[in-house]
């Protein structure tokens, strides 16, 4: 029994700084980099950067996709994503309570002649973005040595 076709990109060394990584995806080519302050380059988006964008694409898209579908008059969409480690401790509503967690702060921007309720409604449509619900489940990352 075969499931879904994995995501496959390929991430190796540039060679054109310290850190510097060239990605791809298919046709895509992307850079990845440290910013100067942690010994990079600064060629390019650091790793975190690069999963925040990928989660506001992902809730940008969710969005138009709902809205395309119920006929709601959204114009546009922007998402502004931040990331960074907070004390468990801090996080009322966490279930983790001694170390650090990640929290990650999505702030949306809906622009449109929207009600209360499309807004709200689109707002909980975002929670359901395909990477949201992958960054807020259960994760496995299993690695293992190449044979080349």
């Amino acid at each position: 029994m075969s499931g879904p076709t994995p995501t496959v990109v390929t991430v190796e060394e540039s060679g054109d700084g310290k850190f510097t990584q060239t990605m791809h995806s298919g046709p895509h080519q992307l850079v990845a980099d440290e910013p100067e302050d942690f010994g990079g380059d600064n060629l390019g988006p650091g790793p975190y950067e690069y999963v925040l964008m990928g989660l506001g694409a992902c809730t940008s898209m969710t969005i138009r996709m709902y809205a395309e579908r119920k006929e709601i008059p959204l114009d546009r969409v922007r998402v502004i994503l931040s990331h960074r480690k907070v004390h468990a401790e801090d996080c009322q509503d966490c279930e983790t309570k001694e170390g650090k967690i990640d929290e990650i702060v999505r702030e949306i921007t809906l622009e449109g002649r929207l009600t209360g309720e499309q807004r709200e409604k689109l707002l909980d449509i975002a929670n359901h973005c395909p990477v949201h619900r992958t960054l807020t489940s259960e994760i496995v990352v299993r690695s293992r040595l190449s044979s080349a």
